[in-house]
């Protein structure tokens, strides 16, 4: 009996085996060439240079360096692999910040949606681990250069910690770049909008406005005072996860967009001493762009495609707020949280596009989806611009990546691995193409 069991088994396991390996489903790559050169491409390097025929060498996974090819002799002997790049675009891996990418699949199906937790103040709550490297989604954003993501928790007034994490892997222990960067607080708005968007009826206060950041300052009170203590026999996990916070060592993101709310976060940051005080969201920022750079704030603009907030103003006030901010010096990147957020990450580079066509230049504009990004999340030692000792997370694109006429993705790779960059849309579109003969 036991036989004819395992007998069944095997075929069972036989058919899944062979159905999945028919479906062309990309799979991470472990270990290829020790040596790779990409020879003629025209490199933006992430921090405003440019190399107009460039010689990029990767080692290892890491980037060996980036010259002129025009004074760099290429020894064959040296590398295992020498790609020929003549005429195309090199970029550093775009980073998509605030973002619930590997925590939902399907957003109108609750089963796939691990994103939010129950309570109100979860600083434990890791995106770390549910991080699904087998998402769908993942394949589908990484085809226009988006590489690295950092997956967000949401709800509540503390939705947890958010993790740096590579667009690549087996597992979440492979993709990780930076495990529990920083804890996420929703601030609490002084104002709500009553009606709805059309017919937005008038502005109210918030009569427990005062009531949830007294809420907010008792806690961050406790968790300052446990963390204190040399010693602490009975462990409470909601403090034990405040404790870089404390130390200096994690971010503190604060979801705020207006002016009343960010003084009142620039006011909180200062009497917590917080080293790494971060604005998501950030509207109103360039009103407070001088107070926000004494207090050592950086910002995450919210998605300048969204529509204003007020109804008088100036309807193209999110495409000139890039260029706002680059002027007043404040240090920000720009990402894409709202509606459908996931499925609309893959237009973060046609985002930046927008801000070049109001104000930034084409490298400024890079920098706010790749470098600004990584000094924000404090992992641009290791990510967002092609220097000397940075992981090879960079991809080569057929025309300007932040244009969606020209954006062509053909090369990727990811810490020096080259990645799959075909996708379930992908293999759709040329099976139609070819039952319709069209090309």
């Amino acid at each position: 009996m036991k036989n004819n069991n395992l007998k069944y088994i095997f075929i069972i396991l036989s058919v899944i085996l062979t159905v999945v390996g028919k479906s062309q489903v990309p799979t991470p790559i472990l270990k290829q060439h020790n040596t790779v050169l990409l020879q003629n491409g025209f490199a933006h390097i992430g921090n405003g240079e440019v190399v107009n025929k460039s010689s990029i060498g990767i080692k290892d996974g890491k980037i060996l360096f980036v010259k002129n090819a025009l004074t760099y002799t290429v020894n064959k002997s040296e590398w295992d692999t020498i790609i020929d790049i003549k005429g195309k675009q090199v970029y550093p891996g775009f980073i998509a910040a605030n973002s619930t990418i590997g925590l939902t699949e399907i957003d109108a199906v609750r089963a796939t949606n691990d994103f939010r937790e129950v309570g109100y103040i979860n600083p434990h709550v890791r995106s770390l681990i549910a991080y699904n490297t087998d998402s769908k989604v993942l394949y589908t954003i990484r085809t226009n250069g988006i590489l690295v993501c950092q997956p967000t928790p949401r709800g509540g007034l503390i939705s947890g910690t958010s993790s740096v994490m590579a667009m690549d892997g087996w597992n979440w222990e492979d993709a990780v770049y930076k495990a529990d960067d920083g804890i996420h607080i929703n601030w609490p708005s002084k104002y709500r909008n009553t009606g709805w968007w059309a017919e937005p009826g008038e502005i109210k206060s918030n009569p427990n406005y005062k009531k949830t950041v007294e809420l907010l300052v008792t806690f961050f009170y406790r968790a300052k005072a446990y963390n204190a203590e040399s010693k602490t026999e009975n462990k409470d996990l909601k403090m034990e996860a405040m404790k870089n916070v404390f130390d200096g060592n994690q971010r503190v993101y604060f979801h705020v967009s207006f002016a009343p709310e960010m003084n009142d976060v620039i006011d909180f940051s200062r009497s917590f001493k917080l080293n790494y005080p971060v604005i998501i969201g950030g509207y109103d920022a360039h009103l407070l762009a001088d107070r926000l750079i004494e207090n050592k704030f950086t910002v995450m603009l919210e998605n300048p495609h969204h529509l204003p907030h007020f109804e008088g103003d100036f309807p193209a006030i999110n495409y000139e707020l890039p260029f706002k901010l680059q002027q007043a010096g404040l240090l920000f990147c720009i990402q894409n949280s709202g509606s459908m957020e996931v499925m609309n990450t893959r237009n973060l580079p046609f985002i930046a596009g927008t801000a070049m066509a109001y104000g930034l230049t084409e490298e400024q504009a890079i920098a706010t989806i790749s470098l600004n990004t990584a000094k924000i999340m404090g992992i641009d030692n290791r990510i967002g611009s092609l220097e000397k000792g940075k992981d090879a997370t960079l991809f080569i694109s057929d025309g300007n990546a932040l244009d969606m006429r020209t954006n062509n993705v053909i090369l990727a790779f990811v810490k020096g691995n080259r990645i799959d960059l075909t996708n379930h849309q992908k293999q759709l579109s040329a099976k139609y193409h070819a039952k319709y003969g069209k090309k």
